[in-house]
């Protein structure tokens, strides 16, 4: 019975959700499998990976088969690692000492840059966010300066048939008076 270690698919359309499982190589997809390692969630940045590490290793270590996206994880994870660096040990190329020093080393190394990433992509999305609001103010503005002018020019215009209104009226009263007089003489 060939082991494969794969993804179980999750989750909503367009909203995937991986469980990272142990199952026979001749078992459908998201059908039965031997056991849960963890889980994987694609959508977050930095991708979401939680894992039971010593698990993955001891299934590497008896011949399970990782897919390839699942190969990918377990080495970003540094279970690849981990199983290379036993291999040694069990040579008796490095002692289990000098292992576990290297594995921290690259352990630590690996956390400050996905901390570093994290930290790049929460500073992006401020920067967005902020770049996002004074676009809208100065936007804001110039609809509020639109507003402003047109209103005035509404108020010109109003004022300017007023005057008009008015100069026609006066124009008007005028013939008028001059009519009157020469009837009252």
């Amino acid at each position: 019975m060939p082991t494969r270690i794969r993804l179980q698919r999750h989750g909503k359309k367009n909203q995937p959700f991986y469980h990272i499982v142990v199952a026979d190589g001749r078992a459908p997809r998201d059908g039965k499998f031997i056991e849960k390692l963890g889980t994987y969630n694609p959508l977050t940045n930095p991708a979401t990976i939680d894992l039971n590490f010593d698990r993955a290793v001891e299934w590497v270590k008896n011949g399970a088969q990782p897919s390839d996206t699942v190969r990918c994880i377990l080495s970003y994870k540094g279970v690849l690692l981990r199983r290379h660096l036993q291999i040694g040990v069990e040579k008796g190329a490095i002692s289990q000492e000098v292992a576990d020093v290297r594995f921290n080393e690259w352990l630590q190394a690996k956390e400050a840059k996905i901390n570093s990433k994290r930290s790049d992509v929460e500073n992006d999305a401020r920067n967005s966010r902020k770049a996002r609001l004074e676009a809208e103010k100065k936007a804001n503005e110039a609809k509020a300066a639109a507003v402003a002018a047109k209103r005035q020019a509404a108020i010109e215009a109003e004022a300017a048939a007023k005057a008009a209104a008015e100069a026609e009226n006066a124009e008007g009263e005028a013939p008028a008076a001059e009519a009157e007089a020469p009837a009252e003489a």
